[in-house]
């Protein structure tokens, strides 16, 4: 049976289209099937330029055929690769044609390597936290999504701010007027959250983020909260400032004052191809473009291995407010204690006295 890898691209960018032509190319070569959608098919065709045969999906192929989705572009289209595959546990492999590019493996000038790892099958999947995302109006459930990066809770006209109350784990923590509030995973820790001063979180850290958007509180610090609990955000009823609600920019709904929105960690994560174990503070430095200049790395193993732990003096104030030295004790050893206070008392009135 033949592999089938499925292309996906912006094709609204002409080095997309560019790079998609070319991948399909060397997947056909290789002997694997090349799959695309209607869609891209058709905007490929316009350019009148030679295409290998591809086979089309939900039409020749269906998506449980598929062993592995190629995405070309920035996060934006992995998001939708993303969303295509939902029902599957098909992995994603970006090849990064926009900016920073967090969600993506690789870069355009690597695309020959990144289709010959997965003619090879030199890849591994990196599983990735997804959130649930259900609104309430009128106690009735209005609508249950998901997202991969993150649900922004957002002021529905300019002029105005919400006004909304912020829960964790089923009680009240704080209420206060803001543009938003931002509810994300570890993998939108370096989306929205991060815009909004966020921290960032390590991709295999298992927690939830909760970002407030501007808001005018004394406590309004971003959150880093159990992956087990449940977040929820109330627009209240005090104003007539609507809200509107965004899963990973992508999905929207209006929210009226009343609404709630109730956040959870999902069960079905998103599977992310991966061709190099790259650390994630490595990609940090490459994307963002930090500096480090002057750094010098770990200590050899031989070399550390070899240092001895020395002790340090511990120092204390005499009684005439001089600092004095205390004996040294030696490391691992307790220190000399007396549980008796009045023993302790007569000891510092001796002190006092020499």
């Amino acid at each position: 049976m033949s592999r089938k890898i499925l292309v996906m691209a912006h094709m609204g960018r002409q080095e997309a289209k560019d790079a998609a032509r070319d991948s399909c190319l060397q997947l056909h070569d290789a002997g694997l099937v090349p799959v695309i959608s209607r869609a891209d098919l058709e905007a490929l065709q316009e350019d009148g330029l030679p295409l290998v045969p591809v086979e089309v999906i939900e039409e020749d192929v269906s998506l449980r055929e598929i062993e592995l989705v190629m995405v070309l572009g920035g996060d934006g289209s992995i998001l939708r690769a993303a969303e295509l595959v939902r029902s599957v546990d098909t992995p994603l492999l970006g090849v990064n044609l926009g900016h920073v590019g967090f969600l993506a493996e690789s870069e355009r000038s690597d695309l020959a390597e990144s289709v010959e790892a997965i003619v090879d099958g030199r890849y591994t999947v990196e599983q990735r936290m997804t959130i649930d995302v259900t609104v309430w109006q009128d106690q009735k459930k209005v609508l249950h999504t998901w997202a991969l990066n993150e649900a922004s809770v957002e002021k529905g006209d300019r002029e105005k701010m919400i006004e909304v109350v912020v829960e964790v784990d089923r009680r009240p923590l704080s209420t206060f007027g803001c543009d938003g509030v931002v509810l994300a995973t570890p993998t939108g820790s370096t989306a929205y959250a991060f815009s909004a001063g966020g921290p960032v979180v390590w991709p295999e850290v298992e927690a939830l983020l909760l970002v407030p958007l501007s808001a005018h509180a004394l406590f309004a610090r971003p959150l880093v909260i159990s992956p087990n609990s449940m977040m929820a955000v109330e627009v209240l009823t005090r104003t007539d400032a609507r809200g509107v609600l965004w899963c990973d920019g992508r999905r929207t709904t209006e929210l009226p004052p009343g609404s709630r929105i109730e956040v959870v960690r999902s069960p079905k994560a998103v599977n992310l191809a991966r061709m190099h174990r790259t650390p994630f503070s490595e990609r940090l430095v490459r994307k963002f473009e930090l500096p480090t200049t002057g750094w010098r790395g770990p200590v050899p193993p031989q070399e550390a291995t070899a240092a001895r732990t020395a002790a340090l003096p511990t120092v204390r104030a005499d009684g005439g407010g001089r600092v004095a030295a205390l004996p040294k004790s030696t490391v691992g050893h307790e220190m000399p204690h007396d549980p008796d206070p009045a023993t302790l008392g007569s000891r510092h009135e001796r002190t006092e006295a020499d």
